[in-house]
């Protein structure tokens, strides 16, 4: 650690004004959890940090952010509660400290595409909100690194603050997502409204079967290179504009 002894409390002090200033920047939940990962890195000097949050889907724990460069293990590293030195940390809500031969510890699991799985030291501490683990942050050294009662507090005081910070992004995240999905679902409704509607008229003109009205408007899509949608509202249309179409006068009639 690189500010060690009595300036465990100065840096408590930083962190809490920064992380203020992270929760009031709108930041994205990655761009936070950079954030994040860039004041380990400066509180540690570490030489390397990966973050993991819940999958709420599965019940795992996520590998969602790196120090390294791990585009292809982000969101593919998976761990169970409980499972390795990070599932430890987050089922039992307390950091465990590794100074050497991390990966020799009996909860370790390793993961032969993440080259900090070989590094000698760790220290992995929750995230926490309100008393819940909402994360974990494992912080990696190279070497052989005795991590003093300081390190682990300031480690752990981050944990706290930025666990707030993170469920607070995670949560607008998950509420931008659901109302995607509920636009989603509005949206298919109602090209299956039109569709039907399509059928119906195709149907009605040329009385068809209701699979053969479908049958005739996916091969005009494909025909078309149009949407199965845009060819139905072109129907609807049209049937809509012989709908509108003036009666002829009497002396049109009469013409004729």
């Amino acid at each position: 650690m690189r500010k060690p002894g009595n300036e465990a409390d100065a840096w408590q002090v930083a962190i809490l004004h920064r992380t203020s200033r992270v929760v009031s920047s709108g930041l994205s939940i990655d761009d936070m959890l950079q954030e994040l990962i860039a004041i380990t890195v400066e509180v540690s000097g570490c030489d390397a940090c990966l973050v993991y949050l819940p999958d709420h889907e599965t019940g795992d724990i996520v590998l969602r952010a790196s120090q390294l460069p791990h585009d292809a293990e982000i969101g593919a590293v998976r761990l169970n509660v409980g499972e390795g030195v990070a599932g430890w940390v987050a089922q039992h809500k307390s950091a465990v400290a590794l100074s050497n031969r991390a990966f020799a510890d009996a909860r370790f699991k390793n993961f032969t595409t993440l080259i900090e799985d070989t590094y000698e030291a760790l220290i992995s501490v929750p995230l926490v909100r309100g008393g819940e683990v909402i994360g974990v942050l494992n912080v990696h050294h190279r070497e052989a690194h005795e991590h003093t009662p300081d390190e682990i507090s300031v480690l752990c005081f981050l944990g706290e603050q930025m666990g707030g910070a993170i469920a607070y992004s995670a949560l607008a995240e998950h509420n931008v997502k659901l109302k995607k999905e509920a636009l989603h679902v509005r949206q298919q409704l109602e090209e299956r409204k039109i569709i039907e509607r399509a059928k119906g008229v195709l149907q009605q003109r040329f009385g068809l079967s209701e699979e053969e009205a479908y049958v005739r408007l996916r091969d005009e899509s494909r025909r078309q290179r149009r949407t199965i949608r845009d060819v139905s509202e072109a129907v609807l249309l049209v049937e809509s504009l012989g709908q509108e179409r003036p009666p002829r006068s009497k002396g049109e009639t009469e013409k004729h």
